[in-house]
């Protein structure tokens, strides 16, 4: 069921109404039913993993936290973690394992044949799978008290908006929103319309006007011009922005109807001025949870600088790793690892957080940081985008070989990158994704306006999946 599909409309249009027609517990149990059934409508097999999954940690996290014993402890928090990633890995990473050990095998001259599984990958299990674990890991740490309602618990996992590809809600956050839950208060319901509009708009417009010219050039790399690789290497970059960040948009949107508010996922991430601020502003909430759950769970900066740089590679491949079982996603997520290294070798040198927004004075150094930050992450985007590492490469020597490089820069490419801007430019002089809401009401209905007619004129016939759902 997408968000993006009449089906969807179809099942949120009476989930809202029924919802602010109940009272009390009866919206938990109502929450809870119907995200299972949003999930269910995928494939009601997948039912069984997430309940089981939900099981596991809330029973794990109890005798955590009932628990004085230190061995004990960590023996209910390494079963968790154990049931989680081994769920996640099977279903997730064991053809690629396999697949991998019988390319070693035939290299050393065995002629073992593991074959392929046929396994379907559950959707949306890496976001629910991080989700539940940081609950019980905070709970292990004594950030977090447990919770004794497996109900409000299992709404905590399987809440619809963000179910199949976040946010990855923290506990402390999203828990007592969903314990004392409530109809939305008329700033949720504007912030909500905003939302919507701009997320639709992301998705159906923007990133799916632009799915055909990607798929067409990626999918056969050598036969492309260097102009037309370089702009579908650009395009697919402002392609998986809008779907992601759109679907971002949408889901949170979605959620201020139920009165909820989720976190911000993205924060203008291609005004950054630096791959380390890149990663405080793109899919925000993993980037935190890859902070909190596994950077400073190797050591983070606490060990020296040589430690601190292989720390942050660590981290990045994993988090690589994470997107898909294929070593494009690896290549991806280490040469991000590695210049945030240099990053952090080079340019902070132990400097903290984010500089205060660019005031006049610093726009001409602060563009020139924008442009080269961009350039990389679209450098490193054609791996994650490319059907393999080999394609990527062949991609990259098409670009490289600078034969028409100038015709890259069509209407099409500015008029996506006009778009994007318009969108993010605010957000990022503002510093809020509710910036529209600060116009007057003339200007805010003339953007309303603007966005619904672009719905209408510029939506395709046909709904492409997020590409996230993937992951």
């Amino acid at each position: 069921m997408l968000f993006n599909s009449f089906q969807f409309v179809v099942f949120l249009v009476p989930a809202l109404a029924l919802f602010w027609l109940l009272r009390g517990r009866a919206r938990t149990y109502f929450l809870l039913a119907a995200s299972f059934f949003f999930y269910g409508s995928w494939d009601y097999r997948f039912l069984s993993l997430i309940v089981l999954s939900t099981l596991i940690d809330f029973v794990a996290s109890l005798r955590i936290h009932d628990s004085e014993d230190p061995r004990r402890r960590r023996a209910y928090l390494i079963l968790s973690l154990g049931a989680n990633l081994g769920l996640l890995g099977f279903f997730k990473y064991c053809n690629f394992f396999l697949d991998n050990l019988d390319a070693l095998l035939r290299a050393l001259g065995a002629g073992f044949d593991f074959g392929t599984l046929h396994i379907i990958l559950p959707v949306g299990i890496s976001f629910y799978t991080f989700q539940s674990m940081s609950y019980t890991i905070d709970v292990y740490r004594r950030r977090s008290e447990p919770t004794r309602d497996f109900v409000l618990f299992a709404t905590y996992v399987a809440y619809f908006p963000q179910l199949v590809a976040g946010p990855i809600e923290r506990f402390d956050r999203l828990f007592p929103q969903l314990a004392h839950i409530c109809p939305p208060s008329a700033e949720m319901v504007r912030r909500a319309v905003f939302l919507l509009l701009q997320g639709y708009v992301k998705k159906v417009v923007i990133a799916d006007g632009l799915a055909a010219v990607v798929e067409g050039v990626f999918k056969n790399p050598a036969a492309a011009s260097s102009g037309e690789a370089l702009e579908a290497a650009i395009l697919f970059t402002c392609q998986i922005f809008s779907d992601f960040s759109g679907y971002s948009d949408i889901a949170r949107g979605v959620s201020y109807l139920f009165g909820v508010e989720l976190t911000e996922n993205f924060r203008a991430p291609f005004l950054s001025r630096s791959i380390t601020e890149f990663w405080r502003r793109w899919h925000v909430s993993l980037s935190q949870w890859l902070r909190d759950y596994l950077y400073i769970a190797l050591g983070g900066n606490r060990r020296g600088s040589m430690r601190t740089y292989v720390n942050l590679l660590l981290t990045m491949l994993l988090g690589g790793l994470w997107h898909g079982a294929e070593w494009k996603f690896v290549i991806w997520g280490g040469l991000h690892g590695a210049l945030l290294a240099l990053e952090r070798r080079f340019v902070f040198r132990g400097a903290g957080r984010d500089r205060a927004l660019p005031t006049a004075r610093t726009w001409p150094r602060d563009l020139v940081l924008q442009f080269l930050t961009f350039a990389a992450v679209v450098f490193i985007f054609i791996f994650f985008r490319a059907a393999d590492s080999t394609a990527a490469l062949s991609m990259i020597g098409r670009i490289a070989a600078a034969d028409g490089l100038r015709h890259a820069f069509t209407a099409r490419l500015g008029l996506a990158l006009g778009a994007i801007l318009a969108l993010d430019l605010p957000v990022f002089l503002t510093d809020s994704q509710h910036w529209a809401l600060r116009l007057p009401l003339p200007l805010r209905v003339a953007l309303y306006s603007l966005l619904l007619l672009a719905l209408i004129v510029l939506s395709g016939h046909h709904n492409e999946t997020f590409i996230y759902f993937a992951f």
